[in-house]
């Protein structure tokens, strides 16, 4: 067995794991049936069984010479368990839950499956892309406490989202951001949860990657040492700088802090020297800081970064306000250095916007001349922190935000295991299409999801 010198892989297999001598790549839930892909060398036909979960023995579903097969005729809001097999090579047993969804599914994952649990249990880190040839990509990570978090899944459509198939994985790679530059595609992730910052390169539409770069260590944010904290954010020029945010904290150290940063590089330079890279200095939220909520917070993390209309680049950053006052509805901006990227963010005012707890990110349309966010809207105290009304925002000056139209409204169910949330967003010509972290249809919380979700508003700017 030789060294590995690589970061993608057509599956990651962990040593002594068993992922089955066929792997099951893909799996979509419908209310009464369950269509899954695999991968596999050509040995033929493939068949494909399947139970009622822990009821009786499995029963033939079908038989095929593709790598793909749908089990039709199955009973609503139940779990299944299927395999594949062909020959004497079998797949590993996996999990779906049958019921209504949630727009188009890129990828499932039941709460209980342990296909992943050497990285985590719950699709997370929604980035999408779309390619120079035309393609989009998306991408998930995995993750679930006390897992190490720390493998990333990559999906390609080639009709403009409409269906999506298993395309590779990044191992390690967390929080991902995929992004395009020079027309290469490139991924900025975490190595894991508090790990070390790191970029790579496809040069074949994401199938492979180079080997990644560090560009800044971590620690690995275990037993609250701090380290490297991101989300997919789209990546900014401004000043012919490629800027990006991220912080530098954790979750669990004792003196609770995520302190804000700016990472940038110049658009000339070679993205995979990280000599090329400048970060800023970390700035710790303060509680005297005017604008700021009266009571306790725990501050910032999972900025967005945008050029206002003064001119400038500011962090917007997502706020944690729920035992503040008020409880909700504001976040905090930081106006960045563009002259100096080693200079410290410098706190600037707080912003109204209805969606301070969870990940948001904004954009500006030259078309129309606005800011839009698709966002986790906060529409009252009671749901200060549930994540059920999932709409689009829109500003003409970053600081007056309204509601544009809702797009997933699950407020009057059980929004303890239904949530919308970190949405990656493009404008795709006359249309804004968006990549969701989806918990629906048996997910273990709202905030544990189970659905990579794909979403198309058409003409949003006539609504």
């Amino acid at each position: 067995m030789r060294g590995q010198n690589t970061w993608s892989y057509r599956p990651y297999k962990p040593l002594l794991w068993n992922v089955g001598d066929i792997y099951i790549c893909r799996v979509v839930p419908y209310t009464n049936s369950i269509t899954l892909e695999w991968l596999g060398e050509d040995l033929g036909s493939y068949s494909v069984f399947f139970r009622k979960r822990n009821e009786g023995d499995f029963s033939l579903a079908g038989v095929t010479e593709e790598n793909a097969f749908t089990i039709l005729g199955l009973d609503t809001n139940t779990d299944y368990e299927f395999y594949v097999s062909s020959e004497n090579k079998k797949s590993r047993t996996r999990l779906a839950h049958t019921g209504e969804g949630y727009g188009i599914t890129v990828n499932y994952l039941h709460p209980e499956d342990e296909a992943y649990s050497f990285s985590g249990r719950y699709l997370c880190s929604p980035s999408m892309v779309r390619h120079p040839e035309g393609f989009l990509l998306a991408s998930c990570d995995l993750y679930g406490p006390g897992h190490p978090q720390n493998l990333t899944l990559i999906f390609r459509s080639d009709d403009n989202g409409a269906s999506w198939h298993y395309l590779s994985e990044l191992m390690p790679c967390f929080w991902g951001k995929l992004f395009i530059h020079r027309d290469e595609l490139y991924m900025l992730a975490c190595t894991t949860e508090y790990g070390d910052l790191v970029i790579g390169r496809s040069l074949d539409g994401g199938r492979s990657f180079s080997a990644p770069v560090t560009l800044l260590r971590g620690s690995g944010g275990k037993n609250g040492n701090v380290g490297v904290h991101k989300n997919p954010q789209n990546i900014i020029i401004k000043d012919g700088r490629l800027w990006n945010t991220m912080e530098w904290g954790s979750w669990a150290n004792s003196d609770y802090y995520h302190a804000v940063m700016v990472m940038s590089c110049g658009i000339d330079d070679d993205l995979l020297n990280p000599e090329s890279w400048h970060f800023s200095e970390p700035v710790k939220y303060d509680p005297q800081w005017e604008g700021t909520v009266n009571g306790v917070s725990k501050g910032n993390i999972e900025g967005t970064l945008t050029v206002a209309p003064d001119g400038n680049l500011y962090n917007i950053m997502r706020y944690s306000i729920v035992r503040g006052e008020p409880p909700y509805g504001l976040v905090l901006a930081y106006k960045v250095n563009t002259e100096d990227p080693d200079a410290p963010l410098a706190y600037s005012h707080s912003i109204k916007m209805p969606c301070n707890e969870s990940k948001f990110t904004i954009k500006f349309d030259d078309t129309s001349g606005k800011y839009y966010s698709v966002a986790t809207r906060i529409d009252c105290e009671k749901r200060k922190n549930r994540r059920s009304l999932l709409s689009l925002l829109c500003s003409t000056d970053l600081e007056n935000w309204c509601v544009v139209c809702d797009l997933a409204d699950y407020r009057d169910e059980d929004d303890d295991h239904i949530g919308f949330q970190y949405c990656d967003f493009e404008f795709d010509g006359d249309d804004l299409i968006y990549l969701c972290r989806t918990a629906i249809n048996g997910a273990n919380s709202f905030h544990d999801s189970n659905y990579l979700t794909f979403h198309r508003i058409k003409n949003f700017r006539n609504i």
